[in-house]
């Protein structure tokens, strides 16, 4: 019989509760501790999903080190709290599945990297879209070049609300896009560029309502973006052109890459058919450029929730002692890195922020 994997799960909030469910669900996890500084999360979570004496409940972080046989620690906490929570799990020599951003600073991602080598566990970090069914076989178009020679790409996520105190629309929305297009490029940007508007949150109005110390210094620092428009630059001079906006009845989540002979679209809010090409192109006639072979392609998808195979995911990579070749750390890094070079550029008025690759 297979041994399972005992887990604990840190932070049952509104992601948290859904990584505990699936993990609950798993064949070979057994949740064996849950962590939550509010007590009556905690209560909520017992009573909901029936968990017995037996399971930890509590609201203290360091008290996992008494759980006996442990193997690995789910974090679902907000991102300011990251790193050190990780250095813990990987120092206590747990395995660790965080969800993104893996921190909000590039070089404690690769510190957190070196150190979970240096432990010989695996840090994996729940970039949920890769793991979608939709985003794998998209990929697999592209990277079979079935939409010819690519142009450019687009995306655009746009909802009204939540609005957040704490990050702006570029960290709360950005990074599922960024992840999707790297991963069906498989490259990353060589250059980023990033305006914004701020509307809701000014500095000022940050500066009443928070601790000073909570709010940047820098003169260039206006509020919290509600609006940001984001160019990607890849190695092969492809763009990317992304709109995001918490402040946006119309909700969004939408995503194309453009060649030509057609545009793949992966669309989240179409029930019926979420992914598909739209085949076209031109054909030259004397002066004139005349639309040809155009048809659509609806593409099928396979069934399934991309949170369970997130989950899956990691229990496969503690019982094979192997590395994620999806979501490793390195891909949250990476992925922090370019958060980090957009809100450089935002902070700049749109100026261009070039990206080191040789930093990963």
């Amino acid at each position: 019989m297979t041994k399972k994997i005992k887990i604990a799960v840190v932070g049952v909030g509104r992601w948290g509760v859904h990584l505990l469910r699936n993990f609950l669900e798993h064949p070979q996890a057994s949740v064996v501790a849950v962590v939550d500084p509010n007590p009556e999360c905690l209560t909520v979570v017992k009573r909901q999903y029936h968990l017995d004496d037996e399971v930890l409940m509590t609201t203290e972080w360091k008290a996992i080190e008494q759980v006996a046989g442990l193997d690995a620690v789910v974090i679902a906490t907000p991102a300011s709290t990251h790193n050190s929570l990780i250095t813990d799990a990987l120092r206590w020599g747990y395995h660790v599945l965080a969800e993104k951003p893996l921190t909000l600073n590039p070089a404690e991602c690769r510190k957190l990297c070196q150190l979970a080598q240096k432990q010989q566990r695996q840090l994996i970090v729940d970039h949920t879209y890769l793991f979608h069914p939709a985003v794998e076989r998209g990929k697999a178009v592209v990277q079979a070049n079935q939409l010819g020679d690519l142009r450019y790409g687009y995306a655009t996520r746009t909802h009204l609300g939540p609005v957040r105190q704490d990050v702006d629309a570029l960290w709360d929305l950005a990074i599922h896009d960024i992840a999707i297009f790297n991963d069906w490029l498989n490259q990353i940007p060589v250059k980023v560029q990033a305006t914004g508007t701020v509307w809701l949150q000014s500095k000022l109005a940050l500066e009443q309502t928070m601790s000073s110390s909570a709010v940047p210094n820098s003169s260039l620092f206006q509020g919290l973006s509600d609006l940001v428009w984001v160019t990607l630059t890849y190695p092969n001079n492809f763009q990317v052109y992304i709109h995001l906006c918490w402040l946006n009845s119309d909700k969004q989540r939408r995503l194309g890459v453009v060649g030509s002979l057609g545009s793949l679209i992966f669309d989240e809010m179409s029930s019926t058919s979420p992914l598909m090409i739209l085949y076209g192109e031109f054909e030259q006639q004397g002066n004139r450029f005349i639309p040809v072979n155009q048809r659509q392609q609806v593409l099928e998808i396979e069934i399934g929730e991309p949170l369970r195979r997130v989950c899956n995911h990691f229990i496969t990579c503690i019982l094979k002692n192997t590395s994620s070749e999806v979501s490793s750390g390195l891909v949250g890094t990476q992925l922090v890195q370019i958060l980090a070079a957009l809100t450089q550029s935002l902070h700049k008025g749109g100026q261009p922020v070039f990206l080191n690759a040789n930093e990963d």
